[in-house]
C-alpha cells in the first residue's frame, strides 16, 4: 500500500462516525462475557440490592432510552448540521462537526450501553446475572448524562464563534507544521523562481479527478536523491486535477523514476482537507464571513467574528518563513519544486472578498483597519507592502461608498470590535489612537 493510500485511510477514518459504534460493539462483547464471567464464578451476591426482576425491568428501560438517545441524537444532528451549513458553510461538516471527538464517544457509548443491556437481557431467562445488570444500569445512568451534556454541547459547538474558532485552531496547527521556521528579520519569504529548462519527462495524472489533499514531500527529496535529479510537482495542494494533466516534471536522473512510485506519493480526494492546505483555513473562514454579509442573511457581527480568527491567522503565518519552491536534501542540492502559497496570497485571501462584500458595512470597515494596523505593527517590516497595499484599496473603496464626510470618518476609524469599542490601537503593550483622516472638526 503507498503512502497516499494510507493517508486517505487515516484521514477518512478520522472523519468516520461509524468507526465509533463499530469500537463500541467489539468492546462490548469483551465486556459482557468478562462481566458475566466474574458474575457466576466470584461475586455470587447481588450489589446495590438488585433483584432478578429489577434486573430484567432495568435491562429493558435501558434499551428502551438508548434507542430513543440514538434516534433523537442523530435526527437532531442532521437538523443542526443542515441549519449550520447553510448559515456558515458546508465545508464545517467534514471539517469540523465530523471531526469531533466528544459528538464520536458519546454516540459510541449509546451503542455500547445499547448491546450491553440487550446482552444482559438475553441471559437472563436461564440465569440473572445481578452483578452485570448492575454494571448495564450505571451505563444507562452515564447513557443520560451523555445525552443531556450532548445537547448542551452541540448547542454551543454550532454557534458561530465556536466554529470559526475551531477552524481556527485547525489552521495555527497546519501552519506550525507546514511552516515550522519563524521569520529572521534579514530572510526574504519572497519565492524564487522555479527551474526554467525544459523537463526530461512529465509524468501524468492517471485515475478519476480530483483535489490534491496532501504530498509526501519526504518521500519525494529522497527518491529524487536517489535518482540524482529534480522532481518539479506541478500543482498546489488544494488544486483540482483532471485525468491526463499534468502532475511532475522531471529533471536529469529523476526521468528513470517509475511513475507509480511518483502518483504514490499524492494523495487525492473529493474534499479538500485542512491538513497540509494552509489556505483552505482561510477559505473556510472567508466564506464564513461572506455569506454573513450576504443580503439574504445581513449579519455582520458573525463577519467580525470571522475576522478576528483571521487576524490571529495573519499573525501567526506572517511571523513565519513561508519556504521557498526549491527544496534541498541534506547536501543542499536541489531535489523537489514544490509551489505553495506565499504572504500576498494569505493577505488578499484574507481581506479581498470581505473588502468587496462588506466595505458599505461599518462593522467590516472599521475591523479591516484594526487588523492591517496592528498586522504593519506587529509583523516583520517585510510583512507592510501587502498590508499597506489592502488599507489603500479600503480607503478607495469607502471614498466611493459613503456621500456624507461624517460616515466616511467613522468607517475610516479601526475598531477591533467593528463598531462600539474604542478606537485604540494596541501594539507591543502600548496603546495610541488611530489616526482618523478626513476627520471634520466637531461644530460647537
Amino acid at each position: 500500500m503507498g503512502w497516499n493510500h494510507w493517508y486517505r485511510a487515516k484521514s477518512y477514518l478520522r472523519t468516520a462516525l461509524w468507526i465509533a459504534p463499530l469500537v463500541a460493539l467489539v468492546l462490548e462483547q469483551v465486556t459482557i462475557h468478562l462481566v458475566s464471567a466474574f458474575d457466576v464464578y466470584v461475586l455470587r451476591v447481588p450489589l446495590f440490592g438488585a433483584t432478578a426482576g429489577g434486573t430484567v425491568g432495568g435491562m429493558d428501560t435501558i434499551v428502551t432510552l438508548a434507542i430513543t438517545f440514538l434516534v433523537f441524537t442523530f435526527g437532531s444532528m442532521l437538523v443542526a448540521i443542515q441549519v449550520a451549513s447553510g448559515q456558515l458553510t458546508p465545508r464545517i461538516i467534514a471539517t469540523v462537526l465530523l471531526r469531533d471527538n466528544a459528538i464520536r464517544f458519546t454516540v459510541g457509548l449509546f451503542v455500547f450501553s445499547l448491546l450491553f443491556a440487550a446482552g444482559i437481557r438475553a441471559r437472563a431467562d436461564t440465569n440473572i446475572p445481578l452483578f452485570a445488570g448492575t454494571v448495564a444500569i450505571f451505563l444507562g445512568i452515564a447513557s443520560l448524562t451523555a445525552f443531556l451534556f450532548l445537547i448542551d454541547y452541540t448547542a454551543r459547538l454550532l454557534r458561530p464563534v465556536a466554529i470559526v474558532w475551531r477552524i481556527g485552531e485547525q489552521g495555527i496547527k497546519v501552519i506550525k507544521s507546514v511552516y515550522p521556521d519563524a521569520l529572521k528579520p534579514k530572510r526574504d519569504s519572497t519565492h524564487r523562481q522555479a527551474r526554467a529548462d525544459l523537463p526530461g519527462r512529465i509524468v501524468e495524472h492517471r485515475g478519476k479527478s480530483a483535489i490534491v489533499l496532501a504530498v509526501n514531500l519526504k518521500g519525494l527529496i529522497a527518491a529524487a536523491q536517489r535518482a540524482d535529479g529534480v522532481i518539479e510537482f506541478v500543482r498546489k495542494v488544494g488544486d483540482f486535477v483532471s485525468t491526463g494533466e499534468p502532475l511532475f516534471r522531471l529533471h536529469g536522473g529523476a526521468t528513470a523514476l517509475d511513475d507509480r512510485l511518483l502518483r504514490a506519493q499524492v494523495a487525492f480526494g473529493r474534499e479538500r482537507t485542512i491538513e497540509q492546505d494552509a489556505t483552505f483555513a482561510f477559505r473556510i473562514i472567508v466564506d464564513v464571513a461572506i455569506k454573513a454579509l450576504s443580503q439574504a442573511i445581513n449579519d455582520p457581527t458573525t463577519a467580525v467574528l470571522a475576522i478576528d480568527q483571521l487576524h490571529r491567522l495573519l499573525r501567526s503565518v506572517g511571523a513565519r518563513h513561508l519556504h521557498d519552491d526549491l527544496l534541498y536534501d541534506a547536501d543542499r542540492r536541489l531535489r523537489l519544486i514544490f509551489p505553495t502559497p506565499d504572504w500576498d496570497d494569505f493577505v488578499q485571501l484574507s481581506f479581498r472578498e470581505i473588502r468587496l462584500y462588506g466595505a458599505r458595512n461599518f462593522q467590516i470597515a472599521r475591523r479591516l483597519r484594526a487588523m492591517v494596523e496592528d498586522l504593519a505593527a506587529v509583523l516583520p517590516k517585510v510583512r507592510e507592502p501587502a498590508l499597506r497595499c489592502e488599507l489603500d484599496l479600503l480607503d478607495r473603496a469607502l471614498e466611493k461608498l459613503h456621500e456624507f464626510p461624517e460616515d466616511l470618518a467613522l468607517a475610516r476609524q479601526p475598531d477591533s470590535q467593528g463598531l462600539g469599542g474604542n478606537s485604540v490601537i494596541v501594539s507591543h503593550g502600548k496603546s495610541a489612537v488611530a489616526p482618523t483622516p478626513h476627520m471634520p472638526s466637531p461644530s460647537k
